[in-house]
């Protein structure tokens, strides 16, 4: 699993963290019983303490996302009752909402928004379908 950090976004790192591998597991690019990385090389690779991605990994487990097993390291629970549904159409607000106000904010009309939304999803669509053609072939 690969972090994007960003230290000028005024979200607190280990809460980046959090949301990466919650979305990332909502998502499936993290599968159930996958390993995350352990503490130590990963605050090294981010440039950030020890105790901030101890701090994430902390809420993680407290939020039932992920499991610590003693001497062999933190892993996504098989049963991640935090992200059925109801979490990843959260997860999915969220960003919606940030979306929402930054379309406010540059003065986009509602249905010029809309219009876009609507242009992204069949630019979505037709890479899936290349990307499923590909495979066939």
């Amino acid at each position: 699993m690969i972090f994007q950090i960003n230290f000028k976004s005024g979200m607190p790192i280990y809460l980046q963290i959090v949301d990466q591998v919650k979305s990332a597991a909502a998502s499936r690019a993290l599968q159930p019983g996958e390993a995350l990385p352990s503490i130590r090389p990963l605050a090294e690779e981010l440039r950030v303490n020890r105790n901030t991605v101890a701090k994430a990994y902390s809420e993680l487990e407290s939020l039932g996302v992920i499991e610590t097993l003693p001497g062999r390291g933190c892993f996504l629970k098989e049963n991640q009752s935090a992200l059925r549904k109801d979490a990843r159409r959260k997860l999915l607000i969220e960003d919606v909402d940030q979306a929402i106000v930054q379309a406010h904010h540059l003065q986009v009309s509602r249905d010029e928004f809309l219009k876009l939304i609507h242009e992204r999803l069949d630019v979505l669509d037709d890479k899936r379908h290349a990307h499923e053609d590909l495979k066939e072939d």
